[in-house]
C-alpha cells in the first residue's frame, strides 16, 4: 500500500509541473491574457466597443482584426483621410475619428485612439 502512495505522489507532482502549477491542478484554471501584436492601433468606439487595426509600413492596406477572424482592407482614393476598403467592407480614418462600414451601415462609430496606444 505505501508504495502506491508514493507512486500517486509522484504522478501527482508530475501532473502539477506538466500543468505550470499546482493552482491550475485543483481549478485555478489559466486566465485569459490580451494578445496584441506589434503595431496594432486599439481605437475605441461608441457603445463602449473596441476596434483593433494594423496599417501597414506603406499605407497601402489595413488589416482589421476581429477575436473571431482578421481581413485585409487595401487603399482606395478618398477625400480628407485615409480610406481602405475591399468592395464590401470600408474603414475611413480622419482626423475627426475612424469608423468602418459593413455593407450599408456602420459598425463602429467615432472610434479614437484609445488611451496608450
Amino acid at each position: 500500500m505505501k508504495r502506491c502512495t508514493v507512486i500517486l505522489a509522484a504522478v501527482l507532482i508530475a501532473l502539477a509541473a506538466g500543468c505550470g502549477s499546482v493552482e491550475r491542478l485543483w481549478g485555478g484554471g489559466p486566465t485569459e491574457q490580451k494578445r496584441v501584436r506589434a503595431g496594432v492601433i486599439e481605437f475605441s468606439c461608441d457603445s463602449n466597443r473596441k476596434l483593433q487595426v494594423l496599417f501597414d509600413a506603406g499605407g497601402k492596406s489595413a488589416w482589421v482584426i476581429f477575436p473571431e477572424r482578421e481581413f485585409r482592407l487595401d487603399a482606395v482614393p478618398g477625400g480628407s483621410g485615409a480610406a481602405y476598403s475591399n468592395g464590401r467592407t470600408t474603414l475611413t480614418a480622419t482626423a475627426e475619428g475612424t469608423r468602418l462600414e459593413e455593407g450599408s451601415s456602420v459598425t463602429f462609430a467615432n472610434c479614437k485612439r484609445a488611451a496608450g496606444a
